[in-house]
C-alpha cells in the first residue's frame, strides 16, 4: 500500500462540477481521485458508511468502530486518518476515545458529481 499522504480537499463545491457539466481540468481531477482513492478501499468505505450513517450531525467513536472489524485498533485508526486527510470526515478527541464526524456537504458534493441529468421523458 502507498505510503504517500493525502490532502484534504477545499470544501468550495465548485471544485468539481457534474460528470456531465464539463470535462474535469487537471486539478479537479487529482482533487477528485484522492477522495475516490480514499473510498477506494472496503474498509474504508464500510468506516465512512458507518460513520455517515449516523446522520447529518450524527458522530460515531471509534470504539464502536473497531469491533466491527478483524483488524488492530492501530489498523482502524490509520484507514480514518486516510478518510481525514480526503477531506471527508473529521474528528475530535474527547478523554480516551476519539469521536467522528461526516464533514457538511462532503456527500452532497459526491453526490452531485456522479448524477447525470436524465434524458427528457426517460423513466426514473
Amino acid at each position: 500500500m502507498s505510503k504517500q499522504e493525502l490532502e484534504v480537499i477545499g470544501q468550495d463545491a465548485a471544485c468539481c462540477p457534474g460528470l456531465a457539466a464539463a470535462p474535469l481540468d487537471e486539478a479537479q481531477a487529482a482533487d477528485l481521485a484522492k477522495v475516490f482513492k480514499a473510498l477506494g478501499d472496503p474498509v474504508r468505505l464500510r468506516l465512512m458508511s458507518m460513520i455517515a450513517s449516523r446522520g447529518e450531525g450524527g458522530e460515531v467513536c471509534v470504539c464502536e468502530l473497531t469491533p466491527a472489524f478483524d483488524l488492530s485498533q492501530p489498523t482502524i485508526s490509520h484507514h480514518l486518518k486516510l478518510l481525514r486527510q480526503a477531506g471527508l470526515i473529521d474528528c475530535e478527541r474527547r478523554g480516551t476515545w476519539v469521536y467522528y464526524w461526516v464533514l457538511p456537504d462532503v456527500l452532497g458534493r459526491l453526490a452531485g458529481f456522479l448524477t447525470t441529468p436524465q434524458p427528457a421523458g426517460a423513466a426514473g
